[in-house]
């Protein structure tokens, strides 16, 4: 829960504001000490100073101490001042300033330059955290110290240097100049008789663990039968842990094949392991075989990395038609992949250590497979598109490629028939299709008998890739077929280069249209026999109103 303490009436009303947040109250200045002990982070509508002297008596450490932002009392800034990572009060910043109209203040080093914070990753990380931030933060070769790939942020690092980023599940000596993340690659297989105690199940897994050679920071998730779901002693642990807990059928447990099957859960549950076969059916491979204590076996198994793809459309061109969740992940991504006027256009966004693979026209299966590539290899990875990257882009041949041994996120963005729209009126406002009239990679026939299905049809239709030099006819021939069934009065807006510097806009009729002046940059909308002009706009009426014969 987000607290919003407020002194003044401004602050009170820009709390209201705040409510979009979601889970939030509001406290009086005099009861900012029940705020600070209820909520897991405080907004504050206070100058700086005034919030530190109030919080100062029950500070207790970064780790623990609920995150703060200071508000001043015209909503220009929106200032973190305690709790700036693991309290969450620079993202807390940046979404107040958001809804405010301010200006997130942040002041942590990483943040103001653009680099993840190690301890933001969502990973547990040990070691000399500060001495390794400040050597990338200062330039210095940061070596990496990996066993195995994995989808980090960008980071400048180096093959060679002093200082060192370990990321491993295994157990290493820390040292003054090494800092180590600890990767979501361990999941645990318990088995328990009934009543057993979280502290002798714990002690099992850390010993466990511990004679292995691995972290408990590792340890992403555990397993056991569905029998076991209700026992209150491994419930008790992993909600200690925040470890997820999955349950599995005797059956599908039994299906596994272990390498030290018992009778005895045979018997009990009907299959002859629980620890193991749960440790397999969550990870790939068993890296702890069964260990046991007086009442619970617990096994330990390994996940491999998963590579990740983003699918990232960047709007239609313009800097603020780019989403905030496309522009979270190109930050996110350590590896981008695109078309070169693409990569431009979001250049500055890079982060340090980001690297680029860029391509020219024409090259879209190749980038595709690239960017798959990339993901299976452990990166993680963003694929650049224009609009929306499911539409006429480059989510369909990423997709062909992609198998499921990556994670795939698809990230919307405004297309450019939505770009287009929204200057020409609304004229999208009932039924509509988009067609591509480039006969590059559909035979033309097929674009034919789409054009007539959506003419006989009376949708509104939008013409992507109506003309180029190549191909000056495919429009004029689009044209008649939608003269056969609509007016020659019927609305068309041209627009050209929608959202850029060069934008253009030509409102005509389906009757005047000159397809000499498209251009391969335009989009063609083309109204149904309902479209009208109202005041110099292209509207179709939502409602419908089929002519009588």
């Amino acid at each position: 829960m987000i607290g919003l303490v407020t002194t003044t009436a401004a602050g009170r009303t820009a709390a209201e504001r705040l409510g979009v947040l979601g889970d939030t109250r509001t406290y009086a200045v005099r009861e900012i000490e029940r705020a600070w002990r209820e909520c897991d982070q405080l907004v504050c509508f206070l100058a700086v100073g005034a919030t530190v002297r109030l919080l100062a008596p029950w500070l207790q450490g970064k780790r623990t101490d609920p995150g703060v932002v200071c508000v001043d009392e015209a909503q220009r800034f929106a200032v973190p001042v305690l709790g700036g990572h693991a309290g969450g009060a620079n993202a807390l910043a940046e979404r107040v300033a958001a809804v405010l109209g301010a200006t997130a203040a942040l002041t942590t080093a990483t943040d103001a330059v653009g680099l993840p914070g190690l301890d933001t990753l969502g990973w547990p990380v040990e070691g000399a955290v500060a001495a390794v931030s400040r050597a990338l933060l200062d330039g210095e070769p940061v070596a990496l110290h990996a066993h195995a790939a994995w989808p980090l942020p960008p980071l400048p690092l180096d093959d060679a240097g002093e200082h060192v980023l370990a990321v491993t599940d295994r157990l290493v000596a820390l040292d003054p100049l090494t800092a180590v993340l600890r990767p979501p690659s361990l999941v645990l297989g318990l088995g328990a008789s009934r009543g057993v105690t979280a502290q002798e199940l714990g002690d099992l897994v850390d010993r466990a663990l511990a004679d292995a050679g691995l972290s408990a920071g590792s340890v992403a998730a555990v397993g056991t039968a569905d029998a076991k779901a209700d026992e209150a002693g491994l419930l008790a642990l992993c909600a200690e842990r925040g470890w997820p807990l999955t349950t599995f059928p005797s059956a599908a447990l039994a299906a596994v094949d272990v390498p030290n099957p018992s009778a005895h859960p045979q018997e009990a549950i009907g299959t002859p392991s629980v620890a193991e076969a749960a440790a397999l059916l969550l990870g790939d491979v068993l890296v702890v075989e069964k260990a046991k204590s007086a009442m619970a076996t617990v096994a330990v198994a390994r996940r491999a990395p998963r590579g990740r793809l983003a699918l990232v459309g960047l709007g239609p061109g313009a800097r603020d038609l780019l989403t905030p969740r496309a522009e979270a992940e190109l930050r996110r991504a350590s590896v981008w992949v695109g078309l070169d006027q693409y990569v431009d256009q979001v250049r500055d966004l890079a982060r340090p250590g980001t690297r680029l693979l860029v391509t020219g026209l024409g090259k879209e299966e190749e980038r595709a497979h690239s960017a798959v590539r990339e993901a299976q290899a452990g990166h993680a990875v963003a694929l650049l598109g224009s609009g929306d990257a499911g539409v006429y882009a480059m989510a369909s041949p990423a997709l062909e490629a992609a198998g499921d041994d990556i994670d795939v996120v698809g990230v919307p963005g405004v297309t450019a028939a939505l770009a287009a729209a929204s200057l020409l009126g609304a004229p999208l406002g009932h039924d509509h299709a988009s067609i591509s009239l480039s006969d590059l990679h559909t035979p033309w026939g097929a674009i034919e008998a789409r054009v007539r299905a959506a003419a006989e049809a009376d949708l509104v239709v939008t013409f992507y890739n109506p003309r180029s030099r190549g191909r000056d006819w495919q429009l004029p021939r689009a044209v008649e077929l939608l003269l056969a069934h609509r007016p020659a009065s019927t609305p068309v807006g041209v627009v050209t280069d929608a959202s850029r510097p060069t934008q253009a806009v030509e409102l005509t009729t389906l009757g005047a249209l000159d397809p000499a002046r498209v251009t391969m940059l335009a989009c063609v909308v083309v109204g149904s026999s309902q479209s009208t002009m109202v005041g110099g706009r292209f509207v179709t009426p939502r409602g419908y109103r089929w002519a009588q014969s």
